[in-house]
């Protein structure tokens, strides 16, 4: 892990926030596409934030595996992190069911955007700060 991997992971999870931030007015958006780009806008900003820290991660999707994996890391959690169990079902899940009913979890287009550009700040406020280092 380097912190260009870090960097490049950080540059993908910001393409997931511009295309939340696009989709998140579109009526005919499904809300399913609005919480994968949501989820996946996290789950590579605290990949990034462990790898910038050479921390190793497995492959995984489960945002509350990564939260608790940060919990052990050299830095401060995101200001959201208790939140993000919330759009783990989003990494898999939903994405690969052939129906989604109406358990499937609300999507917020607003509140997800704003805990992802939250949790973007952060990662880059952490990344910058081991750059300097």
């Amino acid at each position: 892990m380097s912190i260009e991997h870090a960097l490049a992971l950080l540059a993908r999870a910001k393409d997931d926030l511009y295309v939340l931030r696009r989709l998140r007015d579109d009526p005919e958006a499904p809300a399913w596409v609005l919480g994968f780009h949501a989820q996946q806008a996290v789950e590579k900003a605290v990949k990034a934030v462990l790898s910038g820290c050479e921390l190793l991660y497995p492959r995984t999707h489960n945002l509350v595996m990564l939260s608790e994996l940060l919990r052990n890391a050299p830095c401060s959690l995101p200001p959201d992190v208790e939140e993000f169990g919330c759009l783990t079902p989003f990494g898999v899940v939903l994405r690969y069911e052939d129906v989604i009913d109406d358990q499937s979890p609300a999507v917020d287009a607003v509140w997800c955007e704003a805990l992802v550009t939250r949790t973007i700040d952060w990662a880059v406020q952490r990344l910058s700060e081991k750059d300097a280092q």
